[in-house]
């Protein structure tokens, strides 16, 4: 029978429990009706925004117009960043604010650089025909737009798409302000669009008139100068406020292409350019065609500037950039300095007639458009330094630019290594066969294989297997280290194709890198000041010629490569680049689809790295490095080493001829190292005629008709 008590309890829990659930119950169900009655209310509050028809297509307009233009509000703001860092600290470029006067290495002034510039004159003192002349040329609408000439951005497109090579840009003067003000020179999209909103932050903080009174004060007006007062005072000798109409005109056209069309370097394009502004004048309606007929008829002549023009400009504009290092290392009072600079102004002008020449004569044949030189003495010291093949055209110093590949001139580091860490000799032998690195299989350039070959004989021939067999032997790692310790000093990747060159370098470091082998072993950096002092005299740095070098290579390693590389001149690929008379050392590059063309190499008195190629990297007609850049090394050479004592190279038997043999050291040489009876014009006589007996090499052979009628054109010489 159940106990009373415990069936109480149990149905009191029964009853407990089934309250509990018809409360859920009633509670879910209320909500539910809660909720439905709420989105009843919402939907009928959101059908007072129901839209149909044309209506919708509207508001789908508006809708993803808002949309995006809080998109374009953020890239905006995220633009415009670099530019708000570059007004921050509220100061203007500075890296002009100094003004040096360079001397060549015998004391005798070769160029300025630097600020040549005077803001004392107020744009209301300036001749009026000034002002109309630059707004006509380069921005007509500069009193009515923003900081950005829509208008004129618009129509320089549709130009450029028509082929249209004029020098007339979208850029208003604002923006060229904001330019010269506050960015550098690289023309990259990036550096556009921080420009564009620099403009407009100008012409927020600036009056129209402030800003084109610091345009006229800051634009590079070429020759070393900085704004109107200062050019005008450099190419007509006179105060901006007489100038006549042709020279403003003059003026007015070196705003866009300024050492393009500075007169001192081509008289006759600064002309044609002036001519071209006073017809903007005409089509802006600011003058008159019988008022500028005057300015037609007796164009502007500038005052002589002959040495100005004769510059080793490529050089000085590297000069600057190293004396502005050393400015900003040293406490000075000034900003006007003097210095003393190792370049040579006879070998210059013969490294510039070696490269211009030998471009032109192969221009054609090789689809080769441009060539850089440098030339260095055994110690480092820069003699001459070629960045193309015309300044005036192109600023863009080939010479110092680390973006090229040198191909098997590469190769000398690899084999240095091997001498270094295996002990390696030129006598050595070494198999050429077949060698493959993961699925990466080099070939050589004649795709085939000599068998067993010295060391010496596989350099000569620049074969490839045997190069990427020592940098497996030795490692990468240790090759790219040693490179940069001889001067490669750019950082490039340690690839498995390394030992063939690929590799970013510039012909100023390569110069350095060979000059190693010239000099002993020791570390040869170039360098090209020797010291540098105030106006007033003050001295600020001085080279301390004795200062201790880093050994690089052992004497053994550089007997055994100078004695390879003599091999690569007398009997490999390089046989164009030998001089009669002086041991010359050195090796050629090519790099894959002929883009670059290398020649490296030294005698006993100068280094010399010669590199040619094409702007826009699109490959050459097969150039090779043996071809016109070895033919551009030996004609310099021949012209350096004309009635100079030839000095001896460590590791290569030669003697030369008297009286070219230097004197034991210590002993004061006789013969004067650059005499000044020789002219450029009388060693390029000498070279050809070494040219004409030379005229029968073919691959090595020589074949002398002494015996044959030189041509008329040499009986003269």
């Amino acid at each position: 029978m159940q106990d009373p008590f415990f069936t109480k309890e149990k149905r009191k829990k029964s009853s407990g429990m089934l309250a509990a659930d018809a409360w859920l119950d009633s509670s879910l169900y209320d909500s539910g009706q809660s909720l439905g009655r709420g989105w009843t209310r919402f939907q009928d509050f959101m059908s007072i925004f129901h839209v149909s028809g044309f209506r919708r297509l509207m508001v789908e307009i508006v809708s993803d117009g808002l949309s995006f233009l809080a998109i374009g509000c953020v890239l905006m703001v995220a633009l415009a960043l670099p530019a708000f860092d570059a007004t921050a600290t509220g100061e203007f470029n500075k890296a002009e604010d100094y003004s040096v006067v360079f001397l060549d290495r015998f004391g005798t002034e070769i160029g300025r650089r630097g600020i040549r510039s005077d803001d004392s004159v107020p744009l209301a003192d300036m001749p009026d025909y000034l002002i109309k002349a630059t707004l006509a040329t380069e921005d007509r609408r500069f009193y009515d737009h923003f900081g950005i000439d829509v208008v004129g951005t618009l129509r320089a497109l549709v130009s450029n798409a028509g082929g249209d090579s004029g020098t007339q840009g979208g850029s208003s003067i604002t923006q060229q302000l904001a330019k010269n003000l506050f960015l550098s020179s690289e023309r990259t999209l990036e550096r556009k669009i921080i420009e564009a909103f620099l403009a407009v932050w100008l012409e927020w903080h600036y009056s129209k008139d402030d800003i084109l009174k610091l345009y006229f004060d800051n634009a590079y007006m070429g020759g070393g100068n900085f704004g109107v007062v200062a050019a005008s005072d450099y190419y007509f000798g006179k105060k901006v406020q007489d100038i006549s109409l042709a020279e403003a005109a003059m003026l007015s056209g070196l705003f866009k292409a300024p050492t393009r069309y500075a007169p001192h370097v081509d008289l006759a394009a600064a002309r044609g350019r002036a001519n071209l502004v006073l017809s903007n004048m005409v089509a802006a309606s600011f003058l008159t065609e019988g008022q500028v007929t005057a300015a037609r008829r007796h164009p502007a002549t500038p005052i002589d500037r002959v040495a100005d023009a004769n510059s080793p400009n490529y050089f000085l504009d590297w000069a600057f950039v190293e004396a502005k290092t050393l400015i900003e290392s040293h406490d000075h009072s000034t900003n006007n300095f003097v210095v003393r600079t190792t370049i040579d102004t006879t070998l210059q002008k013969y490294a510039e007639e070696a490269v211009i020449s030998t471009v032109r004569e192969g221009t054609e044949r090789y689809d080769v458009e441009q060539a850089a030189m440098v030339v260095t003495d055994t110690s480092g010291a820069i003699r001459a330094m070629v960045g193309g093949v015309d300044y005036g055209k192109s600023q863009f110093n080939r010479a110092i630019v680390s973006n090229r590949q040198p191909g098997s001139a590469y190769k000398v580091f690899v084999y240095a290594e091997a001498m270094e860490q295996l002990g390696l000799t030129p006598s050595d032998p070494i198999t050429d066969r077949p060698v493959c690195i993961g699925d990466w299989c080099p070939q050589n350039y004649g795709r085939n294989y000599k068998g067993s070959v010295t060391l010496a004989s596989a350099f000569a021939q620049s074969l490839n297997t045997v190069a990427v067999t020592l940098s497996i032997k030795t490692g990468r790692e240790p090759v790219a280290a040693l490179s940069h310790r001889m001067g490669l000093q750019a950082d490039y990747p340690v690839t498995r194709s390394l030992a063939l060159g690929v590799a970013s370098v510039s012909v100023l470091d390569m110069a350095s890198s060979y000059a190693v082998m010239a000099n002993d072993g020791l570390k040869t950096p170039a360098f090209g000041i020797t010291r540098m002092s105030t106006l007033d005299g003050e001295p600020v740095y001085e080279l301390d010629p004795n200062a201790a070098r880093e050994r690089v290579l052992s004497q053994t390693t550089v007997a055994n490569m100078n004695s390879m590389l003599r091999g690569v001149v007398t009997g490999g690929t390089g046989r164009r680049a030998d001089v009669p008379g002086v041991p010359v050392l050195g090796k050629s590059g090519t790099t894959s689809s002929y883009r670059d063309a290398w020649f490296c190499g030294f005698t006993g008195n100068y280094v010399a790295a010669v590199w040619f190629g094409n702007d826009d990297y699109h490959p050459t007609n097969t150039l090779t490095g043996g071809t016109l850049p070895a033919i551009a090394f030996q004609k310099f050479m021949a012209y350096a080493h004309t009635n100079i004592a030839i000095r001896p190279v460590f590791g290569v038997d030669f003697v030369p001829e008297p009286p070219m043999l230097a004197e034991a050291d210590g002993v004061e040489e006789t013969v004067p190292e650059r005499p000044p009876s020789l002219t450029p014009e009388a060693a390029r006589k000498l070279v050809i005629l070494t040219d004409l007996f030379k005229a029968g090499q073919d691959e090595g052979s020589v074949t002398t008709q002494a015996s044959a009628p030189l041509p008329p054109a040499i009986e003269e010489l």
